[in-house]
C-alpha cells in the first residue's frame, strides 16, 4: 500500500490540473483586463491632482469603517455588551463576532431614520446630479448631527468647545463637527460605563453569596467562580435578560 501512495499523488496532482486546465481554457481564449501602475513624469499638472485625489480617497475609505461606527449607537452598544459578558464571568461567550454582530444589527435598527434621511436628501440626488459633492455632504451630515447633538452631554461639549480655542457657538448649528465627534465620544463612553455599573451589581451579589457558603463550608480549594457562573446564567435566564437589556439600551437613547 505504501508503494502506491506516490502514484496515487501523482494521479490526484494531474486530476486536479487537468480540472483547473479545463475551467481556465475558455478564459484563455478571450480578452482580459490588464491593470497596470505607472510612475513616470507628466506635462500636465491636472495629474498630479487627480493622483492625490485617488491616495486621499483610498485612505478615506480605509478609514471609513472606523469614522462611521464612531458617529452612531455602535460605541454605546458593544461597550455595554463587553460589561454584561465580563459581569457574567463567560469570557468568551457569547463570542466576539456575535457581540459586534448584534451590535451592528442593533446599530442599524437605531441610525434607520438618520440612514434614511441620508439616503433621501444627499445620496440620491447627488447621484442623479442634481448637487454637488460639497453639497451632498452638508445635506448628509445634518442627520447624523442631529442625532449626535441629541446625544451629546452640554459638559462634555463644551469641554472640545474650550480645548479647540473657537469662538462660543451661538446655535448648535456653529458648532463644528470635529468638535461635536470627540464630545459625543465621550459622552456615549459615561453612559455605557454606567449602564454596565448597573449590571455588575446582581451578578457581583451572587458571587460575594457564593464565596461566603463555600468559606463557610470549608471549600476553600473551589474557586467560587465555578459554582456561581451557572447561578448568575440561570439568573439571567429567568428573569430573561437579553430582553431587558436590549429594551433598556434602545431605550437609552430616547
Amino acid at each position: 500500500m505504501r508503494r502506491n501512495c506516490p502514484k496515487i499523488k501523482i494521479i490526484s496532482s494531474l486530476v486536479v490540473f487537468m480540472a483547473l486546465f479545463g475551467l481556465a481554457a475558455p478564459v484563455i481564449g478571450q480578452t482580459l483586463p490588464k491593470v497596470s501602475i505607472q510612475v513616470g513624469e507628466s506635462d500636465d499638472a491636472s495629474d498630479l491632482t487627480t493622483t492625490l485625489k485617488i491616495l486621499v480617497g483610498l485612505t478615506v475609505l480605509s478609514l471609513a469603517p472606523s469614522i462611521i461606527i464612531m458617529v452612531t449607537s455602535f460605541v454605546r452598544i458593544v461597550v455595554i455588551f463587553s460589561f454584561l459578558r465580563h459581569a457574567m464571568g463567560t469570557h468568551q461567550m457569547p463570542p466576539n463576532q456575535l457581540m459586534v454582530g448584534l451590535a451592528l444589527i442593533l446599530t442599524f435598527f437605531l441610525m434607520a431614520p438618520a440612514i434614511e434621511q441620508v439616503n433621501t436628501n444627499s445620496i440620491q440626488p447627488y447621484l442623479a446630479g442634481d448637487i454637488n459633492q460639497k453639497q451632498a455632504y452638508e445635506s448628509g451630515i445634518q442627520p447624523i448631527r442631529e442625532f449626535m447633538l441629541h446625544q451629546v452631554r452640554e459638559k462634555d461639549l463644551e469641554l472640545f468647545v474650550n480645548l479647540s480655542k473657537i469662538e462660543t457657538p451661538q446655535s448648535p448649528e456653529d458648532i463644528p463637527t470635529y468638535v461635536l465627534i470627540p464630545g459625543f465620544i465621550i459622552s456615549e463612553l459615561r453612559i455605557a460605563f454606567q449602564i454596565g455599573f448597573t449590571l455588575f451589581i446582581p451578578f457581583l451579589i451572587i458571587d460575594m453569596v457564593v464565596a461566603s457558603v463555600l468559606m463557610s463550608m470549608g471549600m476553600l480549594m473551589l474557586p467560587p467562580i465555578m459554582v456561581s457562573l451557572p447561578f448568575k446564567i440561570l439568573l439571567f435566564v429567568l428573569v430573561d435578560g437579553w430582553y431587558l437589556i436590549i429594551k433598556s439600551v434602545i431605550s437609552s437613547f430616547g
